[in-house]
């Protein structure tokens, strides 16, 4: 089972477990993180799963779809290594996944 390292909008990190097959965004709203709104449920609609990718792993990430890009663009809190929760599919071969949850916008 991989780890996936979640770091608040307070500053602490936390590891948690988490489920190959489901997003990041499950992982995260699964394991009890209540600041990850994810309105829209992982349907990539609405933006409010922003998260911030460890620089180490953005490489090792799928690429990013036109629509999870334009979503981001209306973002005041994107930077390079922002993704929608939602669009990343958790793996085994991304063990030790670090994500900051993105201020509100």
């Amino acid at each position: 089972m991989p780890r996936l390292l979640v770091t608040n909008r307070a500053g602490f990190e936390t590891a948690a477990e988490a489920t190959a097959g489901l997003s990041v965004m499950e992982n995260i709203r699964d394991n009890g993180f209540d600041e990850l709104l994810a309105l829209c449920g992982g349907c990539c609609s609405c933006a409010t799963c922003h998260v911030h990718v460890d620089p180490d792993f953005i490489g090792a990430l799928e690429p990013m779809s036109e629509d999870e890009n334009d979503l981001l663009d209306s973002s005041d809190h994107r930077n390079e290594f922002s993704r929608l929760s939602c669009q990343v599919p958790m793996s085994d071969a991304l063990d030790g996944l670090k994500v900051t949850i993105a201020a509100e916008d």
